[in-house]
Formats: C-alpha cells, sequence, structure tokens
C-alpha cells in the first residue's frame, strides 16, 4: 500500500505539472495566433471593401481555427452584423446574451483578449472560443470584434493519452505487487498477465474495431450491414461455400501430412531429408505460386490442357480450389504431426508387438490413436488457414462463391469495410465449432507417452509392400509438386511465361535490381518476428496444458482467432486500431512484425499442446520439488522436451513471414515494403517472369534458413530414434 500510495503523489504530481506545461504551451500558441491575425486588420473605411478583403484573405491561409467578424462591439440591445464562419455567426446569434458573450464583448471594449470558459462543440468535435479586438490602425479605436474556434481534439488527445498512460503504470504496479504479495508462482502470474495484455491489445482491440464496423455506420449504430448479410441467399452460398472447401481441403491435407510424417518419422526409408524437404517446399513460396503454376499447366489455355486437347478446364472452381489449397497447405499438417510423431515412445508398439498384435493392430490401436491429438491440431490448423485464404479463390474460384473472398472483394472493391468485417466475423462461427470439438475430444483422453527418457529406437511397423506403396505415394505427390515449380523455375528463364517463350536472362537481373531492398525489408522483419513467435507459443502452450488459471478458454480463444480472420480483414483492422492514439503504429516495422507474431502463433501453440500431451507432468514437477522455479523449469524441461515443436513453430513463423500477402499488403510503406507484395504486383501485370525469379529467390533463403537452424538448434538426443525389428 505505501508503494501504491508513493506511486500515486509521485506520478499524480508529475501527470499534473506536465498537463499544465502543455495546457499552458497550447493556450500560449493560440493565443499568438489570435494576436497575429488581430495585428493584421486592416485600416481604412469598411465603405471601401477592404474588411471583406482582408478577411477572405485571412480564410485562404487558416487552417487551424474558425473565424467570424462582428461589424463592432456588441453593447446591452444591440446586435451588430456578423461575417464569417456559418457555426460561428449562429452561435454568436444564439448566444448574444450568453454570460461568457458578454464579458468577452466586454474585455474586447476594453482592447483585451478573452478566452470564453469551458468549450463549444461544432458537429461533436470541442473547440475554444476566443474573443479578440480588431483596432483601426489609423484611429487606434476598437473597429470590431474577431471570433476564433480552435479545434480541441489533438489537445485533448494527448491528455487522454497522458491519463491512459497513468492510468496503465498504476495497474501495472498493482499487478506486480499483487503479483508478488498473493501468488504462490509470480512468474506464472506475470506470463498469465502478459499474454492477456498482447491478446487484449493486438487481438481483442483491432477485432473490436471490426465488430464497431459491422454496426456503425456515419456514425449511428443500425443493423442494416447484418440484415443484408444474414437475409442473402449469395452469402449463405459463401458460407456453405467456405465450409466444404475448409473440410475437403483440411481432410485431404491431414492425410498427406500424416503419409509424410509417418515415413519421415517411423520408417527407415533412404531419402528422408529428401522427402522432408519436398513435404516443406509448398508452405515456403508465396500463395498464389502454386496456383499461378496450376493454372498455367492446367488451365483453359495451360500446357497440359493444350497437350491433351482440353478446351473447358475443370480446374476452376471447388476442384482447382482443393487442389491449390491442399498441396499449398498440407505442409502445417507435416510439420506438426512430424513433431508429435516423433515423441511418441516405441515401447508401447513394442510392447502391442510382443502380446502377439499384428503390424496393422499395432498401427490402428497405438501409434495411429497416440497420435490423434497432432493429427486433429493438424485438421483444425488446415481448416482454419483454408477459410481464412483468398489468395487462391481470388484466381481459381471461378463460379464457386466463399466468404474469405466475398469480404476481400467488399472491402478492396466496393469500399464496403462494414460488410467485409461482417463477412469476416460469419466465419469465426465454423472455425470455432472446429476448435471446441477438437479441444473435447482431446481432453476426453489421456495421450501421455513421455513419463521418463524415451526409448532410443522406434519399431519398424512397415512391411516392404506397405512402405512400397507409401513411398509410392509420397514420389506422386513430389513429382506433381516438381513440375508445379518446375514452371516457376523454368519462369526464370522466358522472356515472359505463356506470352513469350524466348529464353532469357534478363528477368534475373532486372528482378534482383528492383526487388533488393523489398528482399531486405522482408528478411529483417521475419527474422525479428521468428523468435518472439516461438518462444511466446510454447509459453502459452505450456500455460495452457499445465496450469490452472481463471480466463484460461478466453485466453486460448483470443490466441486462435488472428488465424481465423481473413488476412485483409486483420490488416484493415490492424489500421483502424493503430492508427490514431494511444498506439500509432501505422507505417512503422513494429505494426508488421506484430501481426506476423500475432497471426503465427496459433500453429506453434496447437504444435506445443500437442507434445506437452506427450509429456508426464511429475517430470516438471519433479523439477519443481527440487527448488526450480517456473523460468528454470520451462528453459530447462519443458523447452528441451517440446523441441521438436518448437522448431517447427520457428521454422513456420519464418516462412508464413517470408511469404505472406493478405494483411502486410494494407501494412507495409514507403519505408517499409514486403517482398511477395511485388512478387504478387508483378504477377498481377503479367511479369510472369520477375515474379519467377524472386519466387525462386525467395524459396532458396527460406530452406537456406531452414538449414541453418537444423545445424543451429540440434536435435533432442533424448528424442533421437534408432531403427529397431518387429
Amino acid at each position: 500500500m505505501l508503494a501504491v500510495a508513493a506511486f500515486l503523489v509521485v506520478a499524480g504530481w508529475m501527470l499534473s505539472n506536465i498537463r499544465g506545461e502543455f495546457l499552458s504551451l497550447m493556450g500560449s500558441q493560440r493565443r499568438g495566433m489570435v494576436e497575429s491575425v488581430a495585428d493584421s486588420f486592416p485600416a481604412g473605411d469598411d465603405d471601401e471593401g477592404t474588411v471583406p478583403e482582408w478577411f477572405a484573405q485571412q480564410a485562404r491561409h487558416r487552417d487551424a481555427y474558425r473565424m467570424a467578424y462582428v461589424y463592432g462591439v456588441p453593447m446591452p440591445g444591440e446586435a451588430p452584423p456578423v461575417t464569417g464562419d456559418e457555426f460561428l455567426a449562429r452561435l454568436y446569434d444564439e448566444g448574444l446574451e450568453a454570460p461568457e458573450f458578454v464579458r468577452g464583448f466586454d474585455h474586447v471594449a476594453y482592447e483585451e483578449l478573452y478566452v470564453a470558459a469551458g468549450t463549444y462543440d461544432v458537429e461533436g468535435v470541442p473547440h475554444a472560443l476566443y474573443f479578440a479586438p480588431a483596432m483601426d490602425a489609423e484611429t487606434g479605436e476598437v473597429a470590431g470584434t474577431l471570433l476564433f474556434l480552435f479545434d480541441l481534439t489533438g489537445q485533448n488527445g494527448y491528455l487522454r493519452l497522458l491519463n491512459l498512460l497513468f492510468f496503465a503504470a498504476l495497474c501495472a504496479l498493482i499487478l506486480i505487487l499483487w503479483q508478488m504479495t498473493f501468488s504462490r508462482d509470480p512468474m506464472v502470474g506475470f506470463a498469465v498477465t502478459g499474454l492477456f495484455l498482447i491478446t487484449l491489445i493486438f487481438v481483442a482491440y483491432p477485432l473490436f474495431e471490426s465488430v464497431r464496423l459491422s454496426f456503425v455506420q456515419n456514425g449511428k449504430f443500425t443493423l442494416d450491414v447484418w440484415r443484408t448479410i444474414l437475409t442473402s441467399s449469395g452469402y449463405r452460398a459463401a458460407l456453405y461455400g467456405s465450409i466444404r472447401l475448409g473440410v475437403w481441403t483440411a481432410t485431404i491435407s491431414t492425410l498427406l501430412g500424416f503419409l509424410f510424417a509417418f515415413v519421415c518419422t517411423r520408417t527407415n526409408v533412404r531419402f528422408k531429408k529428401f522427402i522432408a524437404a519436398m513435404g516443406t517446399l509448398p508452405v515456403i513460396s508465396p500463395p498464389f505460386s502454386l496456383t499461378l503454376s496450376i493454372i498455367l499447366l492446367f488451365g483453359n489455355n495451360g500446357l497440359v490442357s493444350k497437350l491433351f486437347g482440353v478446351t473447358q478446364s475443370p480446374i476452376y472452381g471447388l476442384p482447382g480450389l482443393v487442389l491449390a489449397q491442399t498441396m499449398g497447405m498440407f505442409p502445417i499438417a507435416f510439420l506438426t504431426l512430424s513433431g508429435v510423431m516423433d515423441a511418441i515412445d516405441s515401447t508401447f508398439e513394442d510392447a502391442a508387438l510382443n502380446l502377439s498384435a499384428g503390424r496393422w493392430k499395432t498401427f490402428t490401436s497405438v501409434t495411429l490413436p497416440l497420435s490423434l491429438p497432432g493429427i486433429l491440431s493438424a485438421w483444425l490448423l488446415v481448416f482454419i488457414n483454408s477459410l481464412a485464404d483468398f489468395a487462391n479463390p481470388l484466381i481459381l474460384s471461378g463460379n464457386y462463391r466463399v466468404l474469405s473472398l466475398e469480404s476481400y472483394l467488399e472491402v478492396t472493391g466496393m469500399n464496403r469495410l462494414g460488410h467485409g468485417a461482417a463477412l469476416s466475423i460469419l466465419l469465426l462461427m465454423p472455425t470455432l465449432t472446429a476448435f471446441f470439438v477438437q479441444r473435447f475430444w482431446v481432453a476426453r483422453k489421456s495421450y501421455v507417452t513421455v513419463t521418463g527418457k524415451p526409448s532410443g529406437r522406434i519399431t519398424e511397423l512397415a512391411t516392404p509392400a506397405v512402405k512400397a506403396l507409401l513411398l509410392a505415394l509420397i514420389a506422386a505427390v513430389v513429382v506433381f509438386l516438381i513440375s508445379l515449380y518446375g514452371t516457376i523455375v523454368a519462369g526464370c528463364f522466358v522472356k515472359n511465361w505463356g506470352i513469350d517463350y524466348s529464353f532469357s536472362l534478363e528477368n534475373i537481373g532486372e528482378a534482383l535490381t528492383r526487388g533488393r531492398d523489398a528482399l531486405m525489408d522482408t528478411l529483417t522483419l521475419a527474422g525479428a518476428a521468428t523468435p518472439v513467435a516461438g518462444v511466446l507459443a510454447m509459453l502459452a502452450a505450456l500455460l495452457i496444458v499445465r496450469k490452472k488459471f481463471h480466463g484460461k478458454r478466453l485466453l486460448e480463444i483470443l490466441l486462435m482467432t488472428p488465424f481465423a480472420l481473413p488476412g485483409t480483414l486483420v490488416g484493415i483492422s490492424f489500421i483502424l486500431a493503430f492508427n490514431k492514439p494511444p498506439l500509432i503504429l501505422v507505417g512503422t516495422a513494429a505494426i508488421i512484425v506484430i501481426n506476423y507474431v500475432v497471426r503465427e502463433l496459433p500453429v506453434g501453440i496447437e504444435g506445443g499442446i500437442a507434445s506437452l500431451h506427450q509429456i508426464d507432468p511429475s517430470i516438471e514437477e519433479a523439477a519443481t520439488d527440487l527448488g526450480a522455479d517456473s523460468a528454470t523449469v520451462f528453459r530447462s524441461i519443458v523447452l528441451p522436451l517440446v523441441r521438436p515443436a518448437f522448431i517447427s513453430s520457428l521454422s513456420y513463423t519464418f516462412v508464413r513471414s517470408m511469404t505472406a500477402v493478405s494483411a502486410v499488403i494494407f501494412l507495409i510503406s514507403a519505408r517499409w515494403y514486403h517482398l511477395t507484395v511485388l512478387i504478387y504486383n508483378f504477377s498481377e501485370n503479367l511479369r510472369f517472369g520477375l515474379a519467377s525469379v524472386l519466387s525462386t529467390v525467395l524459396i532458396v533463403i527460406v530452406f537456406g534458413v531452414f538449414g541453418i537452424m537444423r545445424l543451429l538448434i540440434r536435435k533432442n538426443e533424448n528424442l533421437v530414434k534408432s531403427i529397431g525389428g518387429a
């Protein structure tokens, strides 16, 4: 209490002094402006038109105030004419007998400047009223009265910011003292408080701005936007289309991700590194690159279509969208599942085999159930990503309608921000439904497999015939991916793919020259966001799985919400929220980095949660009993055990930051540009050669960073596996 009281005294004194100095400075500036204008009042007879001419000249140069001129000084029962600003003229006519006007004109009669008490609203904006004498330079007498109205929006905004900072500092002090005094584990309390502040400021607040747009038009509350959306058959069809597309994409992507993860983590096949590299390749390229490749190969004028004489390609619509999204999003499932399956202890499989269970029975009763948290997490992440995707539908949807594209077109095409916000909010319904179903399923069972040091080997469950079949399926996917990316690489060496196929190296030099600054900006921003997002994701996963605190479900929802929103809406929401006090971030690198961190946290959190479900809490409890605090347990126990998920989180955040399009396209500025936006602009202008060069450079850079990350962060030695027999 003494600390709080001391803070209130010191901070209150500082706040009072800052407010006083600021108000004094602003008052002096306004008085100086009023005196300067009054001193320029002309001499001469008004009949000659001197005053109107001077007044017109003043009107051309002022933008900080409204001004009117009263011909003379009103006396009781008199009302001299007034000219100038219409609102001031009306205010003069209506308030001539008001006490402040009487005092103001009295001061003018004595050649004194007067500031009216209180404020006067002009269209809801507060203004300060000034009275100043207009002196005739020839006679030295008061010729009239000048009325000024100064906008106080900036001044009041600064004062509100001071009050907010004072209140925030007070709340922070109280929280710190409360945690240190009453909490059994202050570090956990600080972590929970910090995550709540992050989500409230950078998730809830921008989302609130978006929701407000859907209910407010022209400054008035209305349900017209929602009435239009909910009663429109077209929008309902788009909602159904989004769900249908999401289910198909998530299901097929999860199957492919599980196929790649199983082969890479549970078999002894050769070329595992190559398979893993191909399994991550689609996610590290701009999301529209695969779509363009699919059109150039399988579109109405594509190479394959022409080869087989197809004039009306079925690639446009749901089939093409499922194909493009599956190829682009199954790496999400692969990265999530590979970390989960890598941590499964093989002793469970050995026990099943020793009890005479067959390989298939062991797989279906042991391996597959233990992988279920990862499978559900992977499906959920792909489903959310599919709903929020707009780049693929923008190019491939044809007549197939999805909400993300409808929202994007409403915002960027029709400039109806309220409709776009409402459509994006509507996407939360299927997302939250899938989220709660997944959480309910996982919470019903235990998936613990790590109760101490895991086994150093895994059991080979796949027979040679099964491995041959799995490799054949993977080979088909790999060949298809290579054909898609071969189109991109080939585009680097032709003048313009689809138009002029002449061999040329001009695209390489031009693309690198024009994209150099954007490339450096992209690397800087992605590098800043990656470690922050990785550590926050593991910390949030630990708190959600291991700790009990009020508001846990709310925190989960807030952390997952940004991933469900279309990137266009996230970008616009950030602009609406952070283009005004108290946080003005638009145009800075900070808003882009924050967007990356907030948008990509759910992937790392889901991976961390899936891994923690496999680790026995008694390991952490033992460390705590030996005197380790929460920070030590997190650093020395949790992070090493969830290292596969942590590496996956870092990798995914980096590549998504490098390849982001939808949200970042609204947040870039002249100072901070982004490579994928430049690639998109080249593609839109049919400069596919330049887009291919930059896409290839992007892929090479990301793969290089992947390799460096694997070298710097060695694999957890407790989870290293060797292949054993059945």
